[in-house]
This record gives structure tokens, sequence and C-alpha cells, in this order.
């Protein structure tokens, strides 16, 4: 066994495994993609997110719920407005290597490679 305490927890059988399938899940979503993605830019209202992402304010709420409990996101509250942030950079660079990698499954030549 290595002694670096990440690459044991990046080993096959460790038990972060059935986790990383849970976080796959709750990000093999099109707008829950499209929120992290609005949210890389800063903080953002429910409205605003809904806007951004042309679902409403409820399913843009109940879409948040899961990534809060993902741990994705997090919410602060103004009065009776809530604004979200991503929690840390993880979840950007997630969903911006899937995107990466969606590039090579489209393209013969990706724009990234441009």
């Amino acid at each position: 066994m290595h002694a670096d305490t990440n690459i044991d927890r990046l080993q096959s059988d460790g038990p972060f495994v059935e986790v990383a399938v849970e976080v796959f899940r709750l990000l093999a979503d099109a707008t829950r993609i499209r929120i992290v993605l609005a949210l890389q830019e800063g903080e953002l209202s429910v409205s605003a997110l809904a806007e951004l992402v042309d679902r409403s304010p409820a399913a843009v709420s109940q879409h948040l719920a899961k990534l809060r409990w993902g741990k994705i996101v997090r919410v602060r509250q103004d009065g009776n407005r809530m604004f979200y942030r991503l929690t840390d950079e993880r979840a950007q660079r997630l969903v911006t290597e899937a995107i990466l990698q969606a590039e090579h499954a489209v393209e013969d030549t990706p724009r990234h490679h441009s």
C-alpha cells in the first residue's frame, strides 16, 4: 500500500467509488449541468438562474436542492431572496472536463483544440 493517502482514496475498491457514482448521477441532468456552468461566474439568485437555464424558478429550486444535498452548491439568504454559489472548484472542474470530453465525442477536431 502506498503511503500517499490521496492515492489510497483513488483505489477502485475504496469506499469513495460508490459516492462518486452518486455524484455522477446527480450531475447526469442537463439542467443541473447548466446551473453549474452558470454559477462558474459567481453567485446568482434563483430567478437569475431560471432565466439563464430557461426553466421555471420552481424547477430550478428543485434542482438546486439536489445540488445542495450533494454539497455542490451553497445558499445564502438575503431577505426573502436566495443566492447560490458553487461550494468549491471541484464541481466546476468536473463539469468542464465532461463538456470537453463531450466535444471529443461529437467533433473530429474539438473547439478546445483550435
